[in-house]
């Protein structure tokens, strides 16, 4: 199993904190959030590599970064070569190009790059595995319907599958939120390959799963714990006193 941490976002909403410094490489509590994600991804014993996919202009920062990272997972760092957020190719872009110049051929756990979370990963990958032929997705129910309208929002079936998701709806039907964790499975990875020909939306990973979602069987997980999607200038300063004695 492989690993992919999206890192390759500009985070405007972010200046100045991440004008001269990429997101994931912010400190929250102890700790930046790639190292946070990092260790997470070290309680899956089957991951064996770790891709984190950056941008050209923080490229350098991460392999300073890198230098510095204790784990027991091959660490491999990919530049995908934009310059701004014109340019990007965003997250499904990215992983695309993970798996076109890393030769992917394995299952893999994408993390978003922003996520702050307590909880560990392990039983996530355990629920995936258990019918590894199908996409996985982490839910995180925030309990207010009314304020997941800023995240991609999860409908589940009677056991538990997903059956729609919508990026930032104006009238969430559940409170129930993607939480940038998947899981890819290997014999289906040429699904991003397609969904990209047709011209669909390469940015937020959600696009990717809504259009999964009326064609493959998308497993769902929720978490349960403590969890900030770092977008903005507030969410980073909950999370970071949340995170302060962790």
């Amino acid at each position: 199993m492989k690993a992919v941490i999206l890192a390759a976002g500009y985070a405007t909403r972010l200046y100045p904190l991440t004008k001269d410094r990429p997101k994931p490489l912010l400190n929250v509590g102890r700790m930046t959030i790639a190292d946070h994600l990092v260790r997470k991804l070290d309680g899956i014993q089957e991951i064996d590599a770790i891709y984190i996919v950056t941008n050209q202009k923080f490229h350098g920062a991460f392999g300073d970064w890198l230098k510095t990272v204790k784990s027991g997972k091959e660490m491999i760092l990919e530049n995908d070569g934009s310059t701004t957020n014109d340019d990007r190719l965003g997250a499904i872009g990215d992983i695309r190009l993970a798996i076109k110049r890393q030769k992917i051929q394995d299952d893999m756990i994408v993390l978003a790059g922003d996520n702050m979370f307590d909880w560990e990963l392990k039983g996530f990958a355990d629920y995936a595995k258990k019918a590894s032929g199908n996409f996985a997705i982490g839910a995180y129910d925030i309990g207010d319907r009314e304020k997941a309208n800023i995240y991609g929002v999860i409908e589940v079936d009677e056991k538990g599958d997903l059956v729609n998701f919508l990026e930032k709806p104006q009238a969430p039907p559940t409170s129930l939120i993607g939480t940038g964790i998947y899981y890819f499975p290997a014999g289906k990875l040429g699904l991003i390959e397609e969904f990209l020909k047709v011209g669909n939306e390469k940015d937020a990973p959600g696009h990717f799963i809504q259009w999964l979602s009326k064609k493959e069987e998308v497993r769902c997980y929720v978490f349960k714990g403590v969890w900030y999607d770092i977008g903005d200038l507030e969410s980073y300063r909950k999370a970071n006193l949340s995170f302060q004695e962790k």
